[in-house]
């Protein structure tokens, strides 16, 4: 019966993800954030190890950036591993970064996005930072989408970055503390982020149910929308990313409380 049931639900979603993208309103996301969350829990639920987990998630990334291309989303953020993450015991960190500088290394081969990795690269692997230094390098010039790829990210780690850089700067330029604290505000800040010059996520979606941000761009997500979505990574399907879509579109934003 069970798989009589799935089988109904493969030929059954196409029409169904088709009747979802022509009711698609017309007020769609610019940026979105993703939180890749499940891998590992999926592994468990399936009978198979972590880093079969983490590859079948690093499978996914490609079919959701063809999603985001086909419904004109021009930015996207990827939250692939946390600064947290970076504590895991070397026997699961290891291969994890392994699967990680792989998937990027294969969606530069693409060449249909600009890849640009956020996060403390200085607390990385030397090869794994070097990679991701590569794969941006190479996909300078590629008119497309804007892909960020957070690895060793943590939005903590990154507001203190921004205001340890935004301090240098004033520093060099031989700004007193005195003046630099009577016209900081929160667009110097915003300068020196990881994602500065680009749109703030209109749509952070996170998977495998949790309900929480968990340090995901906390500076710029203030004024977000928020996506939470049951669906373990590994089977987070197009037509769960078109609700999400539709989701924002069909809400009516208010900023502030």
């Amino acid at each position: 019966m069970a798989d009589w049931k799935r089988g109904a639900r493969r030929l059954l979603y196409p029409a169904y993800e088709a009747r979802v993208l022509r009711r698609m309103p017309d007020t769609l996301p610019q940026h979105v954030g993703v939180m890749l969350d499940g891998n590992r829990r999926w592994a468990k639920a399936v009978g198979r190890d972590t880093a079969h987990g983490h590859r079948a998630g690093a499978a996914n990334i490609e079919p959701l950036l063809g999603w985001c291309d086909e419904v004109g989303i021009q930015v996207v953020t990827l939250w692939l591993l946390s600064t947290d993450n970076l504590n895991r015991p070397a026997a699961e960190l290891e291969p994890l970064l392994a699967i990680i500088a792989d998937a990027v290394d294969s969606l530069a081969d693409q060449r249909k996005w600009r890849l640009h990795p956020v996060g403390a690269l200085d607390l990385l692997p030397d090869e794994v930072a070097t990679r991701l230094k590569a794969a941006a390098e190479a996909t300078a010039d590629v008119d497309g989408m804007l892909v960020n790829v957070a690895v060793g990210y943590g939005g903590r780690r990154e507001i203190a970055d921004a205001v340890r850089s935004l301090l240098h700067e004033h520093a060099e330029k031989g700004t007193s503390l005195e003046e630099l604290a009577a016209t900081l505000d929160v667009e110097h800040i915003a300068a020196h982020l990881y994602t500065k010059g680009q749109p703030d996520p209109d749509l952070v979606i996170r998977t495998s149910g949790e309900q929480r941000l968990g340090g995901f761009l906390l500076w710029q997500s203030a004024r977000s929308e928020f996506y939470f979505c049951d669906a373990y990574w590994p089977d987070f399907r197009r037509v769960d990313f078109l609700r999400a879509v539709r989701a924002y579109a069909l809400r009516e934003r208010r900023h502030g409380v």
